[in-house]
């Protein structure tokens, strides 16, 4: 019964948070992680024991994960990354066969939140309001461009002029034109979201960003807001949506206005802020998991207006021979 935490990189907080939670049900339980790298991952680090996999693209390494979980009672995966979520959704019932639960919400789900234009209209059926998409030939300066399957804010442009534009631009076909939403007038909130086994939302925690680095928050901060009744009032339940979500809004900052951006069906870079404020998911994953609980109703749980400043911290590894 113990955990892996998948493409585990940089996720330290995230692994010991997880190694806190567990110990709390039984002091020999493990947290493991998985990297393509592990050597040089300072969330492998932190883990309790660590292993190596191919990468994602590999045909070998959904084999090599099955036999790390097997001959190490490794019970529930938790993927971190975007590019993982939908091939470990479509081995979900292959795991399962074994006793392996792969922590992902379902296929259609996923599919929706890995193109941009899909979870547009995800949005607009439940009633919430997005940024205007504009075609190429006919569209509104200033001007945001990001790619409908991108993250981590890789190629995302401000466009304020003409001669910003370039071939490029025009002639990738994954590049969206949208209307450009005014950090001047709009703050922007990452909002952790827990639904549970029957996909049922049950917490929602909205963090202002304050800064953001390599498409990560950097400076943010926990606010009870409006945001949360608006967003239990618009998406109570998402067929297929299983555990930690990350919902990306902008709010006016005068005005009754919000525009949904994206979602993304894992746990996000700014979570261990939640975590910090008593938004306990990974202690209700493991209670819906391992002791066959549902949770209902944490939407109370967290501390309000904590700020959260993120500084560059050290693991030394000692002999390390790479």
């Amino acid at each position: 019964m113990n955990v892996l935490i998948s493409s585990a990189g940089r996720r330290v907080s995230l692994v010991r948070s997880f190694q806190k939670e567990l110990k709390k049900l039984d002091p020999k339980r493990k947290v493991f992680a998985v990297d393509s790298d592990p050597d040089i991952s300072s969330g492998c680090h932190v883990a309790d024991g660590y292993f190596k996999v191919p990468r994602l693209d590999n045909p070998d390494y959904f084999k090599t994960l099955l036999d790390i979980c097997l001959k190490n009672n490794i019970s529930l995966v938790i993927p971190t990354i975007d590019t993982e979520l939908l091939p470990m959704a479509q081995q979900k019932s292959d795991f399962l066969k074994n006793g392996i639960t792969l922590l992902t919400s379902k296929e259609s789900f996923i599919n929706k939140c890995r193109d941009k234009r899909l979870i547009h209209d995800f949005f607009k059926s439940n009633r919430v309001d997005i940024a205007k998409e504009y075609s190429k030939e006919n569209f509104k300066l200033p001007l945001f461009i990001k790619p409908l399957d991108g993250s981590r804010s890789v190629d995302t442009f401000i466009i304020k002029k003409e001669s910003d534009l370039t071939d490029y631009h025009f002639q990738n076909d994954k590049l969206m034109f949208l209307e450009y939403i005014d950090h001047n007038e709009f703050d922007e909130y990452t909002c952790d979201l827990y639904y549970n086994l029957e996909s049922i939302l049950t917490c929602v925690v909205p963090r202002k960003r304050i800064e953001v680095r390599d498409g990560e928050v950097n400076k943010g901060i926990t606010v009870k807001n409006h945001l949360v009744d608006y967003i239990k009032e618009k998406l109570p339940k998402i067929e297929g949506a299983i555990g930690c979500l990350t919902a990306q809004f902008f709010v006016h900052k005068t005005r009754d206005q919000v525009y949904g951006i994206e979602i993304n069906p894992r746990f996000g870079g700014g979570y261990p802020l939640s975590y910090a404020a008593g938004a306990n998911f990974p202690k209700w994953i493991l209670q819906e998991y391992f002791k066959g609980e549902i949770i209902e109703d944490k939407f109370d749980c967290w501390e309000d207006k904590l700020l959260m400043l993120r500084y560059d911290d050290e693991i030394l590894v000692h002999g390390y021979e790479g």
